[in-house]
């Protein structure tokens, strides 16, 4: 079976939210073709006067950054998402809307507007993340937020209009599309096995050994099995969390450490700054029980054979559904054989 993963065209099935994905590992017998050139220098500048995030400094929408040492958040002065407004339902024939509050805020990760998460040192990412779970733990404690969505949008190929670490938390009163297709997973295998099925994948995935990339004593990387873009990662904590606020102490380091090899890992692949937009899918705040909900954080980087050429979901992508050549296998072990020192402090 694994001769035919590996070269016949096939189809995979995300188990948390019920897709398949095309693979046609016969495209392409190498992961990639041709030149796999550096990008441009990253930047080295640890203060930029023009920077909106950096301390001390000016933001666009005229308020001013406190000398912050440790990361710091505001509540994004351009939000998508308003706490106070006007609600309302819409409902005309067959055209259907609603108002929807929210509260949208951003997290710098650092101090120092030269940094990347695989550049800090894992006691600052540690940081970061009681930072996630400090604003989890506020914004789900008001009553019209029911879900919590922490993202980070990284590099310019990923739309990040700012090169200064951070990343996005956007709480709503509506639960998200996405979480909604995991959530029917979910519950479906909890109520069939009360058990969650991501506990039980994780279990065969760490028996099989293939698309595994970083384990430590409560956490693992790996490329999922289902995954649509070329090095696509989740990382998973190993005991049953429904969401981020349920980290102790020793989860939010080992967190921290896998992070922080993934990300170095991503880096070394093509010696650039690796964009990418990753999230943490996590249990909706809506005040019900959710115990068949799995907390797990998702990598989608773009990039396919090179620091500048990506894969583009058009085409068959967009009116079809995903497809790759590349196996998630495959993409595993290229990982697993780069070092795990960043290119930049060997």
């Amino acid at each position: 079976m694994k001769e035919k993963l590996d070269n016949q065209s096939h189809r995979r099935y995300n188990i948390l939210t019920g897709e398949w994905i095309l693979v046609s590992p016969h495209r392409t017998k190498r992961p990639w073709q041709g030149k796999t050139e550096e990008s441009k220098a990253p930047q080295k500048a640890t203060y930029d006067p023009g920077c909106y995030l950096c301390p001390g400094n000016e933001r666009a929408g005229g308020e001013k950054n406190p000398n912050y040492k440790r990361p710091y958040t505001f509540v994004n002065d351009f939000s998508s998402l308003l706490p106070d407004i006007e609600e309302f339902d819409y409902k005309e024939g067959l055209l259907t809307a609603e108002s929807e509050r929210g509260i949208c805020k951003v997290v710098c990760f650092s101090p120092d507007h030269s940094l990347t998460l695989p550049l800090m040192e894992v006691e600052d990412i540690t940081e970061v993340i009681k930072t996630w779970k400090k604003e989890f733990q506020e914004l789900s404690s008001h009553d019209f937020i029911n879900y919590v969505q922490i993202f980070e949008n990284k590099g310019a190929m990923m739309g990040c209009s700012n090169p200064h670490p951070h990343g996005q938390i956007w709480s709503q009163k509506s639960i998200p599309t996405e979480i909604l297709k995991k959530s029917a997973k979910f519950k479906e295998y909890w109520e069939a096995n009360q058990r969650s099925i991501l506990a039980d994948y994780l279990e065969q995935e760490l028996e099989a050994d293939e698309r595994i990339l970083e384990e430590n004593e409560h956490f693992v990387a790996l490329i999922p099995f289902w995954a649509v873009w070329p090095f696509e990662a989740m990382i998973i904590p190993k005991r049953h969390l429904q969401h981020i606020g349920e980290l102790n102490e020793s989860e939010e380091k080992a967190y921290a450490e896998i992070l922080k090899k993934l990300t170095t890992k991503y880096d070394n692949l093509f010696k650039t700054s690796f964009p990418y937009s990753s999230g943490i899918h996590q249990a909706p705040t809506d005040g019900k029980d959710h115990p068949e909900w799995h907390f797990h954080m998702s990598f989608y980087p773009p990039l396919l054979r090179s620091a500048t050429v990506k894969k583009f979901m058009v085409g068959y992508e967009m009116f079809a559904g995903p497809q790759r050549d590349i196996t998630a296998e495959q993409a595993a072990k290229m990982l697993n054989e780069l070092p795990e020192f960043h290119y930049l402090r060997q």
